[in-house]
Parts: C-alpha cells; sequence; structure tokens
C-alpha cells in the first residue's frame, strides 16, 4: 500500500502521575492517505492505550491499581469518569490473559452466573487445583454455550481434564461427556441435597397419607432426623432413626431409591476421581463427601 500525508494534529495524553501532579504528554498525531482504498487512516502509536486519551503505561497502572480497590474509587482517586476506568482494567485485563495463555486444566468446576436481572446467564469454569476462573463466556446456560469453553480449550487440553463439578443441569452433562468423556463428573452436594429433599417430602407425604392412628408417629417430624448425617445425632436422635427405619421398611427402602435416583452414584464416582487428581471433593471450600444417615 501507498500513503501520503493527509494532515496532523496535536493530542493531550495522560501519563503517569508524578507525586500528586498529574502529568499531561502533547503528542503530534498524523493522519495518512491510502492511495490503494482512499481512505484516510490515523497513525497507530506504540505507547498510546486503546483508549488514546491515555499512554499505554499509565493505563496498566489503572489496571494494576483496580485489582485492590473498586472501580469508583480509582476513578475518584485519579480523577477519571467511571467508563474511562472501566475501559483501561479491561485493556489490562485482556494483555494479562494474552500473558498467561490457554491454560490446560485437570481439575474444573462449571457454574453459571446471572448478569442482569431475569434469565440471562453466562457461565463461568474454573481450574480447581490452581483456584482461579479461566473462562467466561456462553450466550446462555445451554449445552452449545457449554461447547464453547472446549472448543476454546482445544481438543488436546479437553482430554487432559480428569474432573469436572458442577450442579445437576443436563446440558452441562451432556458438553462434557461429549467433549471430555474421559472425565469423571461431580455434582454439587448441594443441589444432590436439595433433589433428596424433595423426594423425602413425596415419600414421607404417601407413606403419612396410607398409615393411620399411632403409626403414624413414625414420619410426622422426622424429616431432619433422615437427613442428618448419623455421627451427628444425639442418642435420642439415633434411637429415633433406629426404631423409624424398622417400624417402617417401605419408608427406608423408598428413600434409598430416592438417594440412589438423586446423584448418589455421581457424588461416589466424582469423590474417588479427586483422589487422583489432587483435587477437593467438592466445588465448596472445605466440605466433605455427602453421606446421609440412609447407610
Amino acid at each position: 500500500m501507498h500513503f501520503g500525508w493527509y494532515d496532523r494534529r496535536v493530542r493531550r495524553v495522560r501519563d503517569l502521575s508524578c507525586g500528586d501532579a498529574r502529568i499531561y504528554v502533547e503528542v503530534e498525531v498524523r493522519r495518512v492517505l491510502c492511495r490503494s482504498c482512499g481512505h484516510v487512516k490515523r497513525e497507530q502509536l506504540a505507547f498510546l492505550a486503546d483508549n488514546p486519551f491515555y499512554t499505554k503505561r499509565f493505563a496498566f497502572y489503572v489496571g494494576r491499581r483496580c485489582r485492590q480497590a473498586t472501580i469508583k474509587d480509582i476513578a475518584q482517586e485519579l480523577k477519571l469518569d467511571w467508563d474511562s476506568v472501566k475501559l483501561l482494567e479491561m485493556q489490562y485485563m485482556r494483555a494479562q490473559l494474552a500473558k498467561a495463555g490457554t491454560p490446560g486444566p485437570k481439575a474444573i468446576g462449571i457454574d453459571e452466573i446471572s448478569i442482569r436481572k431475569g434469565h440471562d446467564y453466562r457461565i463461568v469454569v474454573s481450574d480447581l487445583i490452581r483456584r482461579r476462573p479461566i473462562w467466561f463466556g456462553g450466550e446462555d446456560r445451554s449445552e452449545a454455550s457449554m461447547s464453547k469453553f472446549y472448543a476454546w480449550l482445544g481438543e488436546k487440553k479437553s482430554s487432559r481434564i480428569r474432573l469436572a463439578v458442577m450442579d445437576m443441569w443436563k446440558p452441562f452433562r451432556m458438553a462434557t461427556q461429549t467433549h471430555a468423556p474421559q472425565a469423571a463428573i461431580l455434582f454439587d452436594k448441594f443441589h444432590v441435597m436439595r433433589h433428596l429433599g424433595e423426594a423425602l417430602d413425596t415419600v414421607r407425604k404417601s407413606e403419612y397419607a396410607r398409615l393411620q392412628g399411632r403409626e403414624r408417629r413414625y414420619i410426622k417430624g422426622q424429616k431432619y432426623t433422615l437427613l442428618s448425617r448419623k455421627e451427628n445425632l444425639t442418642l435420642e436422635g439415633k434411637k429415633s432413626l433406629k426404631v423409624l427405619l424398622a417400624a417402617n421398611k417401605r419408608l427406608n427402602t423408598a428413600l434409598r431409591r430416592a438417594l440412589a435416583s438423586c446423584g448418589a452414584t455421581s457424588v461416589k464416582v466424582g469423590h474417588d476421581a479427586s483422589s487422583r487428581t489432587g483435587a477437593p471433593a467438592s466445588s465448596g471450600s472445605g466440605s466433605k463427601p455427602m453421606r446421609s444417615s440412609l447407610r
């Protein structure tokens, strides 16, 4: 391409401060006329940020400061508007991501966050061993959006994943089984317990309706005895549990089936896999493998 000088102007850009004094640099910026395409283009200066009113080193300083304080506080400190600080922070974050490169996690945690009111979701994937987020994206929490993470990670690095921790959302599970079939899937124990609680309520209501008179005392008021870990029960609670399960065989059998159907098998598989990767057994901090008094 052939360029010809078109016009020039002096631009005032902000640089790093010196003590309490704000420093500005006056830079001559030229525009050139491309003889091949006929368009006028602005000269690119390597030391300017994406926002051309700031130098790149000032933009990086703002980005680093945003790691310790809020955007609002940084804007007040540096006498900038909120949007300018946000743009400079985003430039800093893009540079850090490019420097870090594509990660190769062995254990990942998958979750979604709502970015505004209503059901408008984005997916967040974290490296559980290094304890840091590595991917944020998608248009929703569908299988297609989840597949974008594996496409970004690449087939080779996806094949190295040994453990995937997630809630019981089917699209996450299907995408993981498609793109990382070797990975063990560990369901979040809080979602498992929610399904178990719903199954428990259904069984208790049906048994309460079936029984009459004094037999109902084995059902009424015993929900939390059934849900508690056996070792956490008091002596009286353990006696109540023993009497309850011995007196009502139907309730015992139904609850064991409910426990199995709501993910107990997946929890066991995930816990075994975590011992191979060195990752925690659950996405929750300090949590233990799920156990129930129905053992």
